[in-house]
């Protein structure tokens, strides 16, 4: 709820403030006194640009203030919220525009930018300007005022729900597709690859181990002479050295006897004797093993050949680098296999989600379908009721693929003038008319959606007598549970009122600025009798307006 709206230096404004009550707030004036000066000073800090001369003094800004009452619009909480801004129940909106033209806009104090300004606007006042209705003509406002009076509220939260997660697999399912595309380009060569390293069975350090083993093949001959040189000396001949230190031993052992240190170095012999009696066998064990043979050296170089083969093309240098390469195309090979379990999985997911969707949908649809002409017949009743009785709206409900509000597409048409022809509200209402559709559909709809402060700026073009007094009923009505703000020329209208203003221009030294003041019971009835019968009213006049005010 809008409750003070602050002017300073705005247009031909100098300072005014204006405390707006919680139902219906009327504002009058002569013609040029300066009400849409109102209406364009609270659009701008609803975030709408500022156009030329909006600075009335030139050394010194123009600032504009409104202050709303928020306390159960959790709308405008989670708005809060989700900027990180103060959650409080009195929110100040705040614009500054320098002598320059430079803008800065605020909430609750805290700087942002004017895109912040104008979601938060459209959350906290409908403005609706004579020519300023576009809302009425798109499909979203005309599926939500279906829905809401079609009780498809719950159904239709229910709906989002299903319909994000139906959409966020449905994006799951495309990615899987394009990695399972992407892996199926390379799969081919991955597999040979995999099967060519498979089919060389390479085990850990196998290459090494048969580069050590071709050098001894390669020079067996050689080695097992050097070798039975080495340990036939030490075992095998006819005085193995072995055999010459156990017998220094034996000897050294008499000697024992005789000095102390004997005993440990005849220890040291036999140790030497049993540690190279160990080494002339593994020694010998060694010659054994190493024999010469072709069919193994032809068998560890065509391994050996293949292996090198692999390094070179992976551009690796040990085994343990392809059997690195091995797995992880193994790995790629078995994602490829996951990749359609898995795109299996999200394929069943979203047909669940698909057909929960389309069941809910149907039923949306057939709630829509069973609205839309008893919703058409009461708007045509309002509509005759306040001087359109040749206009005729139609609701048309089509089907259409699934979309984020289900399976339809709901559009208004008008047929102003019973011309047989319906075309869309836009293309054929003037602003007028525009704003006073708008003013039907929401006086159905009010107790169903919450909607924020309403204004209506001249609503009552090309309209009077008993039509303007229908328009002003609506309004009351309306006003009981929401705020209303409404500039008028119509005294039926301004009769409805739970707080009337009366814009004026006032002379201040040499300038004429305009004022606003809320007129009291006696100031009110003579305002309106004013707009009955002129400058001057008449005594008729006066005693028409004090009837038209009763019992408002």
């Amino acid at each position: 709820m809008l409750q003070r709206l602050h002017i300073q230096n705005y247009a031909i404004i100098d300072e005014i403030s204006i405390d707006f009550s919680s139902g219906l707030n009327i504002i009058t004036g002569e013609t040029g006194a300066g009400k849409s000066i109102l209406m364009g000073a609270l659009s701008l800090i609803l975030g709408e640009r500022s156009g030329g001369n909006t600075v009335l003094n030139k050394e010194k800004k123009c600032v504009i203030e409104g202050s709303f009452k928020v306390k159960n619009n959790q709308q405008v909480r989670a708005f809060l919220k989700s900027n990180e801004l103060d959650i409080e129940d009195d929110l100040l909106l705040r614009r500054e525009i320098s002598v320059i033209g430079k803008s800065r806009t605020f909430i609750n104090d805290t700087p942002v930018n004017l895109g912040q300004l104008k979601e938060l606007g459209l959350l906290l006042v409908d403005l609706h300007q004579q020519f300023d209705t576009l809302e009425l003509g798109e499909n979203d406002f005309q599926r939500a005022v279906v829905d809401a009076l079609a009780g498809n509220t719950e159904n239709i939260a229910e709906f989002h729900t299903l319909f994000s997660a139906f959409t966020k697999a449905n994006k799951e399912l495309a990615a899987l597709r394009l990695e399972q595309q992407n892996a199926q380009a390379t799969l081919d060569y991955n597999q040979f690859l995999f099967d060519e390293l498979e089919e060389a069975g390479l085990q850990e350090n196998e290459l090494e181990q048969l580069d050590a083993e071709i050098k001894l093949l390669a020079n067996a001959e050689s080695i097992k002479q050097q070798l039975s040189s080495i340990y036939v000396p030490l075992s095998s001949c006819e005085t193995p050295i072995v055999q010459q230190i156990k017998s220094l031993s034996n000897k050294l052992q008499y000697l024992e006897q005789y000095h102390s240190d004997i005993p440990t170095l005849n220890s040291r012999l036999r140790s030497a004797q049993l540690e190279l009696q160990d080494i002339g066998d593994e020694l010998e064990r060694i010659d054994e093993g190493v024999q010469y043979s072709p069919e193994r050296i032809q068998l560890v170089n065509d391994k050996l050949s293949a292996g090198y083969k692999l390094l070179k093309k992976h551009s690796v240098t040990t085994t343990a680098d392809l059997l690195s390469i091995k797995a992880s195309l193994e790995e790629k090979l078995t994602a490829i296999v996951n990749i359609s379990g898995a795109i299996e999985e999200k394929e069943q997911e979203v047909t669940k989600l698909l057909h929960r969707c389309s069941l809910l949908a149907s039923e949306i649809s057939i709630n829509r379908h069973k609205t839309t002409k008893p919703l058409a017949q009461k708007i045509n009743s309002l509509l005759a009721q306040i001087g359109m009785p040749n206009a005729q709206i139609k609701l048309t409900v089509v089907e259409t693929a699934l979309h984020s509000n289900g399976i339809d597409t709901i559009d208004f048409l008008l047929d102003a003038n019973k011309s047989g022809r319906f075309e869309t509200l836009n293309k054929v209402a003037s602003g007028g008319e525009l704003s006073r559709i708008m003013l039907c559909i929401k006086s159905l709809v009010a107790r169903k959606l919450q909607l924020p402060t309403l204004i209506f700026d001249e609503i009552d073009t090309g309209i009077s007598g008993e039509a303007a007094k229908q328009v002003g009923l609506i309004m009351k009505d309306l006003s009981d549970s929401h705020q209303l703000l409404s500039i008028t020329h119509q005294p039926q209208i301004a009769a409805k009122a739970a707080s009337h203003y009366f814009v004026y221009k006032a002379v201040q030294g040499n300038k004429i600025t305009t004022s606003i003041r809320l007129l009291d019971e006696l100031e009110r009835i003579n305002v309106i009798a004013q707009m009955l019968s002129g400058e001057k009213p008449t005594a008729a006049a006066l005693e028409n307006a004090r009837e038209m005010c009763k019992g408002n």
